[in-house]
């Protein structure tokens, strides 16, 4: 199978995946080979939001949306240009997959077959419905993947390479169990905003995507923001309103009158809107339902800041940022999980 085969698959995995709400794309059409997974995809869905809380099915067609975007000819051209992956150098590759997002780990499977490898997936409990769907599609309309795709509940063994993704304190288990093997090990990041008060209505309400999307559960979703001395927050609140319903969900409204409740009780100087807390804290990772934020003096200062815990960060948002507001939930298939490339990596082993 060569590499252009292989991005023909995976251009028709994105046209497939078009066909859960939002822009579908008017020349794809639902088939009866297409038609088959479709339902099964869209039951799985029902079952991932019965089995996890914070699965919700906006947030689940989102994710399936961003994927259909993604997965185009020209995206997989402009993001495999640069490399060059021999047929010879087959190897297999396993994949920790983490559940805090859906299909969180996507990514690492399209790049591991991409790169002409087998993957072999252990899935979080937490997501573990949606990827096997899309594995089968795949398969159907190329079988060539049926023996370069594995799952496994049970304990890694027999491949060449590993990544892994996790908390601060599995990747340290995971440097341990898989050491002696090619790896990459992700641990906990944070991503923030730098407001400098002279940011637009429009701005400040995509922030609010930034924020909210997954319940900010994802490490590309903000948790902390950087505002100068004196900042108004009224317009910041004003702004982000529209998100209120999230106190509709159980698990996020609990999670907000446990630390709101937790906060006044140690005294802490709070502001808040009725579903999200502002404390301000020089940490990056706020619990649910709070942000975070820190004030700064001048620009200088806080690149400083930026530079000495970049290795904490997963997206820097802002106006003369690395990411634009409303963008940190929309990755380009080339924007790597702290900064490590994985597809050079895939390259090497």
């Amino acid at each position: 199978m060569t590499i252009e085969e292989r991005k023909s698959y995976f251009v028709e995995v994105g046209k497939f995946l078009s066909l859960f709400g939002g822009e579908t794309n008017n020349s794809v059409k639902i088939t009866p080979q297409s038609e088959r997974f479709f339902n099964e995809l869209n039951d799985k869905i029902d079952q991932a939001i019965h089995y996890n809380g914070w699965f919700t099915r906006e947030n689940v067609i989102f994710s399936l949306q961003q994927w259909s975007k993604a997965l185009t000819t020209s995206n997989l051209d402009t993001w495999l240009k640069s490399y060059e992956f021999s047929p010879e150098k087959q190897k297999t590759v396993a994949i920790v997959m983490a559940g805090n997002i859906p299909l969180v780990g996507f990514h690492d499977f399209i790049s591991v077959l991409i790169s002409g490898h087998k993957v072999l997936v252990k899935q979080s409990s937490n997501d573990k419905q949606l990827l096997p769907v899309i594995a089968e599609f795949l398969i159907d309309i190329a079988p060539e993947f049926k023996n370069r795709i594995t799952f496994t509940e049970d304990r890694l063994g027999d491949f060449d390479a590993v990544i892994a993704t996790g908390s601060n304190n599995t990747a340290r288990y995971f440097e341990y169990y898989f050491k002696g093997k090619p790896s990459i090990i992700r641990r906990n990041r944070n991503s923030v905003a730098i407001l400098t008060g002279k940011e637009s209505k429009e701005e400040l309400e995509a922030l609010g995507e930034d924020i909210f999307r997954y319940f900010g559960l994802g490490c590309r979703n903000v948790s902390k923001l950087y505002v100068p001395n004196e900042y108004d927050f009224d317009d910041f609140f004003k702004s982000i309103y529209p998100w209120n319903p999230l106190m509709n969900s159980a698990k996020y409204a609990n999670n907000y009158d446990y630390n709101k409740a937790v906060y006044l009780m140690s005294e802490f100087k709070l502001l808040e809107n009725g579903f999200l807390i502002l404390k301000e804290d020089e940490s990056f990772g706020s619990p649910i339902a709070t942000l975070f934020y820190e004030k700064y003096e001048n620009e200088a200062q806080l690149q400083e800041k930026l530079q000495q815990n970049k290795e904490k960060l997963q997206c820097v948002v802002g106006k003369e940022a690395d990411i634009d507001f409303g963008q940190t939930q929309q990755p380009k298939l080339w924007d790597y999980a702290d900064g490590v490339d994985t597809l050079r990596f895939l390259e090497k082993i």
